[in-house]
């Protein structure tokens, strides 16, 4: 939501903030740390198919590509271990960018993006393992995965880590922890 629309786009009501006390985040904040991911990610495709892949563990371990690919993973890491709400881009986003918006909309159950953070852990994680035991273009095909999914998220606003969460939820697989999205009604 900008400041230009003070109505929802749907009902044609005035657009209301989000209760005080409800629980959740401001789903603008994951879509924020998605926007930096997918830049950082579009850096690592970068530099990986320009540098190759180098021929020793410890050639691969220090190439540029390689050493940022595994900080997004330790970002993930954090972000799946400690919680959306701890997320350092969160942090990032609740002090320089929400002060600068307006309240939002809505809130959002942290579940499912903490979930999806989780998500991209597994896929850089298996992609520095793979790439470290020689797998020549893994780095670039978990990057761009991890690429994709961040992009879909910080430009149209669809999480993939989320919809997997959903789906895993409706099949019985996962239990919903008592969280639901706190959502503001009209």
């Amino acid at each position: 939501m900008t400041r230009e629309s003070n109505t929802s786009a749907q009902t044609g009501k005035p657009a209301l903030a989000a209760k005080p006390g409800q629980k959740g985040i401001d789903p603008r904040g994951p879509r924020f740390g998605a926007g930096i991911t997918a830049v950082l990610l579009l850096i690592v495709i970068t530099l990986a198919l320009i540098e190759g892949t180098a021929e020793t563990f410890p050639g691969r371990a220090a190439q540029p590509a390689f050493v940022l690919f595994a900080l997004i993973t330790f970002v993930f890491a954090w972000g799946a271990l400690a919680g959306i709400s701890r997320h350092p881009y969160g942090a990032l986003f609740r002090a320089l960018v929400r002060p600068r918006l307006p309240p939002p909309t809505e809130l959002e159950d942290p579940t499912p993006p903490t979930f999806a953070q989780g998500v991209g852990f597994a896929i850089t994680l298996l992609g520095v393992g793979l790439y470290l035991a020689g797998v020549s273009y893994a780095l670039v095909i978990a990057a761009s995965a991890a690429f994709i999914a961040a992009f879909l998220n910080s430009v149209f606003t669809y999480c993939l880590g989320c919809q997997i969460y959903l789906l895993l939820v409706r099949a019985g697989i996962l239990g919903r922890n008592g969280a639901t999205a706190a959502t503001v009604h009209s």
